[in-house]
Formats: C-alpha cells, structure tokens, sequence
C-alpha cells in the first residue's frame, strides 16, 4: 500500500517538542499498517543554534527561526504547536486560515475568549485539528473508559482526582524568561489550573461527562517574584494551587486538587471514579496498572484486583511488546499521533478537538473565576459524547 505523506512543521523545541517528535518517529515502526505517514519536514524556534541541533538530533529535514515563515511554506501540510500558551492563539489561527492541519499542545489557550478565536478559526478553515491531552491515550486509562462505558460500574456516584508537584518551593525562582514562562500570568494565562489541572478536568469529562458547576480555592504562596526579563520584583498572578469540587451532569460529585507545593511529589497524578457495582483507579507512577473493584464479586474473594495493562487485547497493546512488558509515558504521544493519522483514513475527529478542549478551558476558567468571588459558577458546558 502506498503511503500518504503528512509534512509535519514543528514550531517550538522544548519539552513538549521532543515528546510530540518522538510520537512522530515512531509511527512508521510500530503503526505501520496506516495510510497516512508523518514526515518531520521543518522545525521552528527562535534560536538559530538551537533549533538547528534539535533538527538534526531528531531528524528534521529542515529548520526556521520564524514561524510565520514555516507557516508560509507549500512543503507543510501540517503545524504542531509546542510553544508558550500566549503564542497559541496567534499560530494556531495563522496555520489554518493557511489550510493547514493544527495540533496543538495543551491547555487550548490562555483564556476563553482566546479559545473561542481558535475554535471558530479551524471551524471556518475547516482544517483537521487536535489537542494533545495525551493521558487519554495511556492503555489503563483507555481501558478505564471501556470499562465505564460497558455499564459495569452502574450509577456513579463520585469522582476524585489530584496532580501534584513540588518543583517551584523556592521563593528565590524567577517568573517569566523561557525557563520560567509556567510562572508568569502574561505567558500562561494560569498557575497549577491551566498546567496541571486542566489534564485532570479533560480526562474527568472524558470518562465521566460534562461538568455543570464548580467551588473553588486558590492560593499563591510567593506573592512576588523577580521577572526574568525585566528584572524587577513583580507581583505574581498565578495559581500555586487549586481545590475545587463539582456537579457532574450525571449527578455524581468531583473534587479536584492540584498544588506545585506538595513536598516529595514530583508528578504525581491519580484518578478514582466509584460507582454502585463497582470502583476504578489509577496512579501515574504505576501508569500500566488499573485498580478493579468490582462489587458482584464473590464475597470470599471481593477486594481490590490490579489490572497490569499489557496484554494483546487491551487498548493499543498489540502494537508493542509482549504480554507482561510495560510501555512509558512517551508513549501517550505516539498513540496521539497514531489516532490522528488513523482519523485522516476514516475522516472522523481526532479527540480532544479544539471544540472539545474550549469545554476544558470554560471548566478551568470557571475555577479561577470562582476562587476570586468566593461563588458557584456554572461552567455552562455543552456536553456530548466523545
């Protein structure tokens, strides 16, 4: 079968560049029965020397220091966006009023209103379009939501679930500057709301449903910092963390917890949903595990079961090793990038599409809003199934 090449153009070499490059990398060994194949055409920073070396590092044919450069080019059917979250809105609506396809790195935007542009932007271009809320794609949690969505848990009454970091208890770090960008309002738009806590509400959604309102708090716990650019102490706007509990639209109850000041905690993320026949949950640190309650158990048996995800038959396990071998956080992102170039065959959405991610994004900034009134606020989702 002949392939069909999508020209891939990667603004951005952090973090996030290199994970997305890796996803890229990697289809064509073990995804090879696609139709559509990533070639890594161009990749864009502002730094020559940097970008330069990251293209050849991670076997880009080519690189630019301008985006809208890469943008411009006929050679690129697709932008990956893996920048700042202030620099989203503007790459994202440029690629598709372009006609190119936009990935693009989580959270959708800093606010809603950019959010909305962004939706309304791809929609208008009608250019196929994704969001990598990636831990959607790790196989427990795929399995999660089969399990769900198979009724075996009944009516489910609770949702639960936290992400904590320890990394910025220093009253000496820096806001802002390339490093620093997470800490500086201007370029993040929020703190642990928009970083961390957003990969909790999109998965929520995603294996419980929409959310109706939300209750929270937040607190900065270094309220100035020096600006790495300027220099100066500025007044710090981000949320060092968050509490907030909720309203599902299935009548269950959510309490969300996400804090960067949670000593010994370097990413630790979990989930637990529990239900009148039964309970699921799930740890990061032990991301190929899935916790099983089930309460039609026998009683001389009943109790927790642990489900080590790695057999052949569960969520994309076929495609690697053998029953017993665990895979890693990278590869969320090679299954991001499989689904999307799995939908360009079926011509259906690759979820979480940007529509799906303006949800999130109403959900976190209802949070904000209603840590600074101290109020309910409706999250006014319009839910459907994913």
């Amino acid at each position: 079968m002949e392939k069909k090449e999508i020209r891939i153009g990667l603004i951005g070499c952090g973090f996030m560049g290199r994970t997305h490059s890796n996803g890229y990398k990697r289809i064509p060994n073990f995804f090879p029965d696609l139709q559509y194949t990533p070639v890594m055409k161009a990749v864009c920073s502002r730094t020559e020397e940097t970008v330069k070396a990251f293209a050849q590092q991670w076997g880009y044919e080519s690189y630019e220091t301008d985006w809208k450069a890469l943008i411009a080019r006929d050679d690129i059917d697709a932008v990956d966006i893996c920048v700042p979250n202030n620099m989203h809105k503007e790459i994202a609506i440029a690629a598709a009023e372009a006609g190119k396809m936009v990935l693009c790195e989580k959270p959708l935007s800093r606010n809603l209103e950019e959010g909305k542009q962004m939706v309304e932007a791809v929609r208008k271009a009608g250019v196929k379009n994704t969001i990598w809320y990636n831990y959607r794609r790790l196989p427990a949690v795929t399995l999660a939501k089969q399990i769900i969505e198979s009724g075996k848990l009944g009516k489910i009454f609770h949702y639960r679930s936290n992400f904590l970091q320890d990394w910025t208890i220093n009253e000496n770090l820096p806001q802002g500057g390339r490093a620093f960008w997470r800490m500086d309002a201007n370029a993040a738009g929020s703190g642990v709301t928009g970083d961390l806590l957003a990969h909790c509400i999109d998965l929520a959604m995603w294996l419980n449903g929409g959310i109706e309102d939300v209750s929270s708090v937040t607190e900065i716990f270094v309220k100035q910092r020096k600006h790495e650019d300027t220099g100066h102490l500025e007044e710090v706007k981000i949320d060092d963390a968050c509490i907030f509990h909720c309203h599902f639209a299935n009548g269950s109850l959510g309490l969300f917890e996400s804090t960067r000041y949670a000593r010994g905690h370097k990413a630790l993320f979990t989930f637990e949903i529990n239900g009148e026949h039964g309970s699921l949950k799930w740890d990061l640190h032990d991301l190929n595990r899935l916790e099983y309650f089930n309460n039609t158990d026998d009683s001389n048996v009943k109790g927790w079961r642990s489900i080590h995800v790695t057999d052949g038959d569960q969520p994309y396990m076929d495609k690697w090793w053998v029953p017993g071998l665990s895979i890693g956080y990278e590869h969320s992102f090679v299954h991001q990038a499989a689904d999307f170039f799995k939908s360009l065959e079926s011509g259906e959405d690759c979820h979480p599409t940007f529509a799906d991610a303006l949800q999130t994004q109403r959900v976190c900034e209802a949070v904000i809003d209603s840590a600074k009134d101290r109020q309910w606020k409706d999250t006014q989702v319009e839910w459907k199934n994913q």
